[in-house]
């Protein structure tokens, strides 16, 4: 089966053409939802935070203590790091035991903000890139989340650039909202689906 990675900044629109994979019938594993997940429910990874960053990211009812944590690695870009290092790879794990999981589909979409920095797009048969102009990712993060573009402009600082990622890209696509994406999805579908047959 095929595991196609797909990736972009913050704001690039990269769910919203995930979600079009859906309706194609393709499921998606979306790795933000799947951290928050492993971090509550994957033992190995408990165990690591808890070594790394003390009991008290946790709460006595088992709950991640995620104001603790985020306070821990905020600014931190060491602590931050740390974090990564044992998340990313319970996030692998999720993603494998996933896979195998979903029967009777030709190919698999991981969607990751990180899909290049974790390393992940190495599991992957492809990549794509989604890339958006900083102004519209801006506009649509800022009404989205509802934060300021100062905020905005820092999560971004925390990912690699639009021209890093493109190093490593197999495929990409501008959603500058300009022109109709939809056919150039379709267009990625049916190859997904002929590859996965050979």
């Amino acid at each position: 089966m095929l595991r196609i990675g797909i990736t972009g900044g913050i704001g690039s629109g990269k769910t919203t053409i995930c979600k079009v994979f859906e309706i194609f019938g393709i499921p998606v594993f979306y790795a933000d939802i799947a951290a928050k997940s492993v971090m509550q429910n994957d033992p190995l990874l408990v165990s690591a935070v808890k070594d790394l960053f003390g009991d008290e990211a946790y709460f006595e009812s088992g709950e991640l203590n995620r104001s603790y944590l985020a306070a821990k690695v905020f600014g931190d870009e060491k602590e931050l790091k740390k974090l990564n290092s044992i998340v990313h790879p319970a996030v692998f794990r999720a993603f494998d035991l996933w896979s195998e999981q979903q029967k009777n589909v030709p190919y698999v979409l991981k969607e990751a903000a990180l899909l290049y920095e974790s390393n992940s797009y190495q599991d992957c048969s492809y990549t794509i890139l989604v890339k958006s102009p900083l102004e519209l990712k801006l506009k649509r993060v800022m009404q989205r989340d509802n934060v300021s573009g100062e905020e905005i402009r820092k999560r971004m600082a925390r990912q690699w650039t639009d021209e890093e990622k493109e190093k490593l890209a197999d495929i990409v696509l501008n959603n500058n909202e300009t022109y109709f994406l939809l056919p150039e999805i379709i267009k990625l579908h049916q190859r997904f689906l002929e590859e996965s047959t050979k």
